[in-house]
């Protein structure tokens, strides 16, 4: 049995969860003070709400039922996380030159390229913060996907290359340095 996914979910009290069964998939929806989030899962897992917790049961013991087990478990754990304390990601932007400011809702970088680059959020709950150095950027949301596509797709603008570690990195990132070529001796 999955460690992760007989685990039950407590609901805070600020949260409602709605359970819908159909035919063909589970539809799950989550309001908190943050938002609202929806999302279907299909119907080899049973989700169900007893007293103020989420329990998820297998219905038959498949591989493929036992490995979404846990992945389903963490899907409605991070639903409510993100609707009650909502998620961040925090970007580090280096190198000479390299800023990022905001025009509105959108991101602008200048960063060695020869025009800036504008990023603009998906949807309406997540949002993008540039301190004022203009070299550190935050991104909040309450869906933790969305919140960390945005951030995979400000960081792939530009990497962080190994030689002078420029680029635009996660604040927790460690960048391996390489040695450049040094001169041969004659």
């Amino acid at each position: 049995m999955s460690r992760i996914g007989k685990n039950p979910i407590q609901i805070p009290d600020k949260v409602e969860v709605n359970i819908q069964t159909t035919p063909s998939e589970q539809i799950i929806t989550v309001k908190g003070p943050k938002g609202e989030l929806k999302s279907s899962f299909k119907l080899d897992i049973k989700i169900t709400k007893e007293d103020g917790k989420i329990v998820l049961t297998r219905t038959n013991e498949l591989k493929q039922t036992r490995s979404m087990h846990g992945l389903y478990r963490t899907l409605v754990y991070n639903m409510i996380s993100g609707v009650t304390t909502g998620f961040k990601k925090d970007l580090d932007i280096v190198g000479v030159g390299y800023r990022a400011q905001m025009q509105g809702l959108k991101l602008l970088l200048q960063i060695g390229y020869s025009h800036p680059i504008e990023i603009e959020p998906q949807d309406k709950d997540t949002k993008i913060e540039v301190d004022k150095n203009q070299t550190r950027i935050t991104v909040t949301g309450i869906s933790k996907q969305t919140v960390g596509d945005l951030a995979a797709e400000i960081r792939s603008i530009r990497e962080p290359e190994p030689y002078k570690g420029k680029g635009i990195k996660y604040i927790d990132e460690k960048i391996r340095r390489k040695v450049g070529k040094s001169a041969a001796k004659k």
